[in-house]
């Protein structure tokens, strides 16, 4: 609906609605430029700063995550978190470098969790459902990523495996082999 065709209580509502948006994003644009502010995203979502708050108030947790180059970040959940949310977490913290760095590229997380797995203290984070804190990690602990190879408990085949099976049905297709 055009709101220049509706009654004129409605068109002030939606024009005051348009000026506070405007004077928030102003604001926010403002706070983002504090240099106190750094660590907070530019396009923040609302869990984002209810994380951060959560941070100050000491019911959330700061992680630095240490890749497979040294290279590391941080990242903030909050002292419920479970692996999954961790993964979300870093995730997204990634997703945002990378979009600071080169622009949109696209990473397979389905991949990268295939393939690799989060540690801490040398213990493997593999059940997404169990929260950090049953792991030992606390506020400003370090999780490593590490190389990790889905076994049949999860119910996957390894690389290997699966190059078997695949092997072996190209010979019964083919008896001459």
């Amino acid at each position: 609906m055009d709101p220049s065709s509706g009654k004129p209580e409605e068109v002030a509502a939606y024009q005051s609605k348009e000026a506070k948006q405007a004077r928030l994003q102003s604001m926010l644009a403002a706070l983002l430029d504090d240099p106190i502010l750094a660590d907070v995203t530019r396009k923040p979502s609302l869990a984002d700063v209810d994380t951060l708050i959560n941070l100050e108030l000491g019911s959330a947790m700061r992680l630095t995550v240490v890749k497979l180059d040294n290279t590391s970040f941080d990242v903030a959940v909050l002292n419920s978190a479970t692996v999954k949310d961790l993964k979300l977490a870093i995730r997204k913290k990634i997703n945002e470098i990378e979009q600071e760095k080169m622009g949109h590229r696209h990473i397979s997380w389905k991949h990268v969790w295939d393939n690799y797995c989060l540690t801490h203290h040398n213990e493997k984070l593999i059940e997404d459902n169990s929260t950090l804190s049953s792991y030992g990690v606390r506020n400003n602990s370090k999780v490593c990523f590490s190389p990790h190879v889905m076994s049949r408990v999860h119910r996957k085949h390894s690389r290997r495996r699966k190059h078997r099976f695949f092997h072996g049905l190209s010979r019964k297709a083919n008896p001459a082999l």
